[in-house]
């Protein structure tokens, strides 16, 4: 399994429940590298989809502890492991894990790839993703050129950020 999330200088994710910033070149890159694959997230971040339902084009998997909880499009697990049983349905390069927080932190030891974009700026967050640059267990497999934010499309004018493809290291 592999995560994608949007951190910034001190690996914060979010601010009041939404995301640091909202760059094209990031939706975009999310769009493209999880259209056609399988999500999991938990209800909070479903929440901040565009009517409250599952994204398009993809196979949502939705974390919530309530057996009465439905999403439209969506099947709705209730634990970590029950995620793991509905993921295992599907080829492992396939499910990305997107948010939020606590599921990020909870799904994070089964995943071997992250896909991180750096905002190089410190934003306002109140909630945080792992730093890993410092856990020992994760090194740089790939790193993008270096990319600016247009504020025509972006509504923030000079954000420089970059693609990392982090692998988790054998061991």
């Amino acid at each position: 399994m592999k995560i994608i999330v949007a951190v910034d200088k001190e690996w914060g994710i979010g601010y009041k429940g939404d995301l640091l910033a909202r760059v094209r070149a990031d939706l975009m890159n999310f769009k493209a590298l999880t259209a056609g694959k399988v999500v999991i997230c938990g209800s909070n971040t479903v929440a901040t989809f565009p009517g409250g339902k599952a994204l398009k084009n993809r196979t949502s998997i939705v974390l919530h502890p309530d057996p009465a909880y439905t999403v439209e499009g969506a099947t709705v697990v209730h634990s970590i492991d029950e995620a793991l049983i509905e993921a295992a349905k599907y080829n492992n390069d396939d499910v990305f894990v997107i948010g939020g927080a606590s599921v990020y932190r909870q799904m994070l030891p089964y995943c071997n790839e992250c896909v991180v974009t750096k905002f190089d700026k410190s934003f306002d967050k109140d909630v945080y993703f792992p730093n890993l640059d410092a856990s020992g267990e994760w090194q740089v497999a790939g790193l993008s050129d270096d990319m600016v934010s247009n504020p025509e499309t972006d509504g923030i004018d000079g954000l420089h950020f970059r693609f990392y493809t982090y692998k988790k290291v054998s061991g």
